[in-house]
């Protein structure tokens, strides 16, 4: 009896830890935070930037939701980053799969795609103005072309760990290329594929931003913009935080599902 009731006690206690210390965490952010407006506003010759403090932020969000600015912040955000990531995946996954399934492919483009990949996003900002018709297209071409890297490269290192036992007793079998590829490849690289999709919407994430910063009137980089040329520095780190939180609320959903649905090696 005294066993599983330190066991409970245990379990209790493994649980309550890691959460005790995501708060921490957060305490001690928001307190250096806190303290570095309070500095602000009590230094004369920085008193006109107290507005970046967390008081000033958090008061401002009302306000800004009201009057629709962080929904339709959010919803232009989201779509640009839905699309890119969309075309990402289904472009970054099949070359992945060739560059782990083809000697010769993988031979031929590896210069060619480590150059590409090596080249800033926001670099090609100039070409997409002049190709795209219109922003939205030029920044979700920019976001795509950040985020298809991470897929394909972990798409075809996780094919390179797959038995290749697996793919002659499918052949032996008589399995379709189509059977080959859903009832094996994808199963077993699923882990892999969605560690590059979680990377893909980080590196896509940091690249919205700057890139809605010219030429757009809407998105969450156009308020970031909007709000430090009217001197809003409360809107500003109010947009800040927005950006922040969602970013880490979308990474810990690829988190959940890497966890709990894709399937491992080592289980």
């Amino acid at each position: 009896m005294s066993n599983d009731n330190s066991e409970h006690v245990g379990g209790i206690n493994s649980l309550g830890r890691p959460i005790f210390n995501w708060f921490a965490g957060l305490a001690i952010l928001f307190s250096l935070w806190w303290l570095g407006g309070f500095y602000l506003e009590s230094n004369p010759d920085t008193a006109n930037f107290a507005d970046f403090g967390p008081i000033p932020t958090f008061k401002a969000y009302p306000g800004l939701w009201s009057d629709g600015t962080i929904p339709s912040a959010m919803m232009s955000s989201g779509y640009r980053l839905a699309c890119a990531l969309s075309i990402a995946i289904s472009c970054g996954i099949p070359i992945g799969i060739l560059l782990g399934r083809s000697k010769v492919f993988k031979e031929l483009s590896n210069s060619p795609f480590q150059l590409l990949r090596m080249v800033s996003p926001l670099s090609w900002e100039p070409i997409a103005v002049i190709v795209f018709l219109s922003w939205d297209q030029a920044i979700i071409f920019l976001l795509s072309i950040a985020s298809v890297w991470p897929v394909a490269f972990a798409t075809a290192a996780g094919l390179a760990k797959v038995d290749p036992a697996w793919f002659r007793v499918s052949k032996n079998l008589g399995a379709s290329h189509w059977h080959t590829l859903t009832q094996i490849i994808l199963p077993a690289i699923a882990f892999d594929i969605m560690t590059g999709i979680r990377a893909a919407l980080g590196v896509a994430w940091i690249v919205l931003v700057p890139a809605e910063f010219l030429g757009v009137t809407s998105g969450l980089g156009f308020s970031i913009a909007d709000a430090r040329e009217t001197l809003s520095y409360d809107h500003l780190t109010a947009m800040v935080l927005v950006i922040g939180v969602i970013g880490y609320i979308l990474d810990s959903i690829c988190g959940f599902i890497i966890k709990n649905y894709c399937w491992h090696r080592a289980q």
